[in-house]
């Protein structure tokens, strides 16, 4: 995994679009792992992405976000208590909210086909991602990014066993496309940060 911090840093710098160029032509080169695949479709349809080595990274990586975009003293919507510290830590209102700044939340699987995130009602309960803050930063682990959409939605199945959650998403556009086409249609593109957890 230290493969992510030579290629793309610990977090978005100046040199973004050098490192996504040269990776871009690594890509059409070579056959990637599954990782390598998801970061650089990720950062291709415009996710940011932050590679953290263990839970104080993560922590610092977020109060870094929180920094950059003056998101401090914001309402933020979270519906998984084992996020509920990183909002607690930063003093950020995330009960009984009426304007949420953003959302933070955990997902099902990274797709490495498409660079999308999955969700399930188990994040985001029965919103749909137009209805979401345009603002979002998900925490995941290096374990969950799955090949392709179908892997995904058999891990659900064998995650989850008879109790299958509802509201199965995908979201994918993280930046408005210079040219729409028919696939984006409909679609709200989010400003989306990952937070990606080594555990491998």
């Amino acid at each position: 995994m230290n493969f992510f911090k030579k290629i793309f840093g610990s977090s978005t710098d100046s040199s973004e679009e050098e490192n996504s160029s040269e990776y871009y032509h690594a890509a059409a080169e070579s056959n990637l792992s599954i990782d390598e695949q998801f970061i650089f479709n990720f950062k291709k349809n415009g996710g940011k992405f932050l590679y953290c080595e263990n839970l104080k990274e993560v922590s610092e990586q977020f109060e870094n976000i929180l920094a950059e975009n003056d998101w401090f003293e914001n309402e933020v919507l979270c519906y998984e208590t084992r996020l509920f510290k990183l909002l607690e830590e930063n003093k950020l209102p995330y009960q009984n909210i009426r304007k949420p700044r953003f959302l933070l939340a955990a997902c099902e699987n990274l797709i490495a086909e498409e660079g999308s995130i999955l969700f399930s009602s188990k994040q985001i309960k029965q919103h749909k991602p137009n209805d979401l803050p345009i603002n979002i930063v998900i925490v995941a682990t290096t374990s969950q990014i799955l090949p392709a959409k179908s892997d995904s939605l058999t891990a659900i199945k064998r995650k989850y066993d008879k109790d299958i959650p509802t509201n199965i998403t995908a979201m994918k556009y993280f930046e408005k496309a210079k040219d729409e086409d028919f696939t984006q249609y409909g679609s709200v593109a989010k400003n989306l940060y990952l937070l990606l957890l080594e555990d491998l």
